[in-house]
């Protein structure tokens, strides 16, 4: 069996973002989400951005996630060949009632996003004993 070939994930560009009138590029950051127990974690790819270019807001049961990259460090440079566009991030997910909203929160490593959403204590999984 030969080495397995890479497959090139294209950055999806996102269509439309009402609230933002920046002009510039905006892409989906590729995002997991998992569950536990007792929170949802949802995982972004974000890389160039720094932690203070993130903008994380909960609205109407909306969470709404932008990271603006830098674009200063790219100016006058002039690329051979390019795989990779450069561009800010957003994406935008309902929330359940499940989650308490007042315990979200984030932090950046390495370019990855991780937003934590505990759910609401009566919310959490349980096991029910059997009388």
């Amino acid at each position: 069996m030969g080495p397995k070939e890479l497959q090139v994930h294209e950055k999806k560009q996102l269509e439309s973002k009402e609230e933002e009138t920046k002009v510039g590029r905006f892409y989906m950051p590729s995002t997991d989400i998992h569950e536990t127990n007792d929170a949802l974690i949802v995982t972004m790819e974000m890389p160039g951005v720094d932690k203070k270019n993130i903008d994380i807001k909960l609205d109407k049961n909306v969470l709404t996630v932008t990271g603006n990259v830098d674009l200063s460090s790219y100016e006058g440079l002039e690329p051979v060949y390019t795989e990779y566009s450069v561009g800010n991030y957003a994406r935008s997910f309902s929330i359940s009632s499940e989650i308490d909203s007042g315990a979200i929160a984030a932090s950046i490593d390495d370019g990855i996003l991780e937003v934590k959403m505990p759910k609401r204590k009566e919310a959490a999984a349980r096991k029910i004993a059997v009388q």
